[in-house]
This record gives structure tokens, C-alpha cells and sequence, in this order.
């Protein structure tokens, strides 16, 4: 008898060691790997304790974006920047930068000692200096030419614009409208989600519109680079192309005659880029277009939506033609179209955007961000005679409500045709075309014509930026 309980007790005792062994397993998995994404998680409860250490976004200048004071989070620029600053929430987590930083910006204090935690819930203050701060990051945004963007931009129902820095592909400026105000995020979110005008949504980065006639500065690229034509190759436009089923004119049905090609882009023919375009072939169109990452990763930490090109396989005249000028199924963002006309303004090397120059460490350490550039789609040649067909755009074509005393500014309009009532309004430019500082793309959701609505809009930022305002 006593046999029998002496091995039901030594049973006992072995489940309860493999049930230890089990909890010390368990243990050592959370605390060795686990720790980590458990220390980050938005709903982790001590996240809450840690916000008050959240470490600050930056402008180039050093003025807050996103700062933490007495324990919230604050935006000073408020629906300015509130798409691309983004939020950081206890109940909605985070978007934007504060999103794509977040593991920079969250404090790195970690300690799960309950009595030490205890400590900095009941003393947060007393306990500030002895806890590790989260990073600064300094972006690349100036303020003053932010203003500018978003003042213009806010004018009209929906909108979106970006300001790059022509050599290096820094964003000094990007907005997108509708906004809303991220200081008042939480009590705002459950209507944000569900506003049919999609204010969470930044159209500078994801956004998908057809780019109209701006795509015109990539077709003259590739046509010249590709030596499909030449600046002296001359064009007949009778105010239509008949291209199988598909009937290609103008606005407005304007006849623009004979041309070289200079005229025939100041003046935004297409029926003569049609012809272009088809000179070139869908071989040739599509190797340029890959060669300028039209549809690929433009590298930027935030979301952006891939661009929409329809296959080279299933593409026939009649759309290709229509590709030239930037319809059919064509679908980008401003962020590409800036992009394209940085690649002009540089002389032919495509830069990769960036938001961010630096990480700034507690303790002093610093991290400089290079971004490095995307490629040489085009010749600087190509991109010289772009440059000059650009400044006849503002001189005597399309775009002379761009024009700005003194400086030679280097454009193209855009009046993009879509389905849903008046056409897209675009404009995409830089200056001075000699020497190019900024690059601007601007497109206003059914604005009309790029030359009434978009090109006054760049041309004011480019002089705020250009210190001419």
C-alpha cells in the first residue's frame, strides 16, 4: 500500500517538475525573444508610460513637427504636415513618420522590473533624467515654403503638391487636402475613417491620377535620348490623328500645324507626341519608361502607391498614342511626376526622394541619411534639350502664368481628362532652368486646365522658395 502512494506521489512530482520546466520555457521564449515586440507594441499597456519620452520630429531648421509636452503628443504645424508627420496614438497606434521611426522614436527604457516601472508610473518627472529618451528625427521640410504649399493647396476641395531640392531629392514641402488636425486625433479618427472625402489619405504619396500632358517631359526624354527624334524632326498637326479606332486631338480641337518639336511641346500637341510615340514604338516607350522607374519602389520610408502602367504586352496604337500624353489607363502620383522633373533638372540623374536627413541619438550619436539617387534614365544632353523645350513652355506656350520676373522657370501643364467630371489640373516645374534649386509638382482634383489652376500655384511656391516673395 505504501508502495502505491509512494509512486502516485512520485508521478505527482514529475508533472509538476515537466510543468515548471514548461513555465521556464514559456519564460526565458517572452523574456530572450519575445521581449522585444512586446516592449513596442502600441497596446502594450507600459507603452503608455513611455509616451511622455517619445523622442521629436524636426524640420530642417529645427522647429518641432511632433514634440511631446507634459505628456501629449503635440503637432505645431498641425493639418499642414498631418499626413506625412502622421500620429502616434495609445488607441490608434501610429502612421506617417511616426510610424515608419517609431522604433527610433520610442523611449528605450525596457526595464521589467514591476518595483522600477511602479516608479516611473507614480514619478515620471523625478524619473526623467534617469531614463533613456527616444531619437530626434530631423527631416528635411522647411517650413516657410510648407506654408506657402498648403495655403494654395487648402483653396480647393482636393489637391496635393510636392517641393523637392533639384540636386539632392530632398522634399522640402509636401502636402496633401482635405487635411485634418492631428492634435485632435483620437476624438477625430472615428470620422476621419469613414469621410467619403478620404482625409487620412495623402494624394502627394498615394494618390493615383493620370498625369495629362506632364507626361509629355518624359515622352520628349525618351524620344530625344532614344534618337527616335531630333530637336530639328518637324510634326503636322491638323487638329487630329486617326490611330485605328482610336481618334487622338487636342483641347478644345486646337490646331496647332506645323512644328518642331520645341513648338509642338510649348504648345502641348497631342496629336503630335501621338506621332512621336509611335515613332518610337511600345519597345522603346517601355524601356524608357522602366529605365525612370515609372511603376517601381521609389525607395521613400513612407507608403507610396505603385504607379498604374497598363502591360506593354497588351498595348496597341491607339493606346500608346494615347500613353504619350499621359491618358488611357496611366495612373500616377505627384511624387513620380516630381521625381521625372527632377531627373530633367539634374541633368539627367534621377534622385531618390527622402524625408529624413539625420537620426539624432540620446547621448549624442548621429546617423546622416544618404539616400543616393535612383539611376541615369537620359543623357545630360536629353536633358538639356528638355530643359530648353521646358522654359518655351512658360516663355510663349502653355504655361506663362508660371512665369516669375527674373528667373527662367522650366515647365509643363497637364489637363488631365478623367471620368468623373472636369479634368485633373497639373503642373510640374523648376527653377531656374539654368541652375535648378527646386522642383515642384502640383496637381488640384478636377481643376481644369494645369495653365489656370496648377501652374500659378508652383509659380508662387518656386518664388517663395527662390526668395523672390
Amino acid at each position: 500500500m505504501n508502495d502505491k502512494i509512494d509512486g502516485t506521489i512520485a508521478r505527482l512530482q514529475l508533472v509538476f517538475v515537466c510543468l515548471f520546466a514548461l513555465l521556464l520555457v514559456a519564460q526565458i521564449r517572452v523574456q530572450l525573444f519575445e521581449a522585444p515586440a512586446l516592449a513596442t507594441n502600441p497596446h502594450n499597456p507600459r507603452q503608455s508610460l513611455l509616451a511622455a519620452f517619445r523622442g521629436s520630429i524636426l524640420a530642417s531648421n529645427g522647429a518641432p513637427l511632433a514634440m511631446t509636452q507634459r505628456g501629449v503628443r503635440e503637432y505645431p504645424l498641425g493639418a499642414e504636415l498631418a499626413q506625412v508627420v502622421g500620429y502616434a496614438s495609445a488607441r490608434y497606434g501610429t502612421s506617417g513618420l511616426e510610424d515608419a521611426f517609431d522604433g527610433a522614436l520610442s523611449a528605450t527604457f525596457v526595464s521589467t522590473d514591476p518595483v522600477e516601472q511602479f516608479r516611473l508610473f507614480v514619478n515620471p518627472v523625478q524619473r526623467a533624467q534617469e531614463h533613456a529618451r527616444g531619437a530626434t528625427i530631423v527631416t528635411t521640410i522647411e517650413p516657410s515654403i510648407e506654408r506657402v504649399l498648403y495655403r494654395h493647396l487648402a483653396r480647393y476641395d482636393a489637391a496635393a503638391g510636392v517641393v523637392l531640392d533639384a540636386k539632392s531629392g530632398a522634399i522640402v514641402a509636401i502636402a496633401s487636402v482635405p487635411s485634418y488636425d492631428p492634435n485632435k486625433l483620437d476624438a477625430l479618427f472615428p470620422s476621419l475613417r469613414v469621410d467619403s472625402s478620404s482625409p487620412l489619405l495623402d494624394r502627394a504619396l498615394q494618390g493615383l491620377y493620370p498625369p495629362g500632358s506632364t507626361m509629355k517631359v518624359f515622352t520628349a526624354a525618351a524620344a530625344l535620348d532614344s534618337g527616335s527624334v531630333t530637336m530639328a524632326s518637324t510634326f503636322f498637326d491638323p487638329g487630329y490623328l486617326q490611330v485605328g479606332n482610336s481618334r487622338i486631338h487636342n483641347d478644345e480641337d486646337e490646331v496647332t500645324g506645323t512644328a518642331d518639336l520645341t513648338r509642338a511641346f510649348a504648345l502641348s500637341s497631342n496629336v503630335d507626341f501621338s506621332q512621336i510615340a509611335l515613332k518610337m514604338g511600345a519597345s522603346t516607350f517601355y524601356t524608357y519608361l522602366r529605365a525612370f522607374g515609372f511603376g517601381g519602389d521609389l525607395g521613400l520610408t513612407i507608403p507610396v502607391s505603385p504607379d498604374h502602367i497598363p502591360r506593354e504586352s497588351e498595348i496597341y496604337a491607339g493606346e500608346l498614342a494615347q500613353l504619350s500624353f499621359g491618358q488611357d489607363a496611366l495612373l500616377v502620383t505627384p511624387i513620380r511626376m516630381a521625381v521625372t522633373a527632377a531627373t530633367i533638372a539634374d541633368g539627367g540623374l534621377e534622385p531618390r526622394p527622402h524625408l529624413v536627413r539625420e537620426i539624432r541619438r540620446p547621448g549624442g550619436g548621429v546617423t546622416a541619411l544618404d539616400p543616393g539617387t535612383l539611376g541615369r534614365p537620359i543623357s545630360a544632353e536629353t536633358a538639356a534639350e528638355v530643359t530648353k523645350m521646358m522654359v518655351a513652355v512658360v516663355k510663349y506656350g502653355t504655361g506663362t502664368s508660371a512665369a516669375i520676373r527674373g528667373i527662367n522657370v522650366a515647365g509643363k501643364t497637364g489637363t488631365a481628362t478623367n471620368p468623373l467630371g472636369r479634368p485633373h489640373s497639373w503642373f510640374v516645374a523648376f527653377a531656374p532652368a539654368e541652375d535648378p534649386r527646386y522642383v515642384v509638382a502640383v496637381v488640384v482634383e478636377h481643376g481644369g486646365y494645369g495653365a489656370a489652376v496648377a501652374a500659378p500655384i508652383v509659380r508662387d511656391v518656386l518664388a517663395t522658395a527662390l526668395g523672390r516673395k
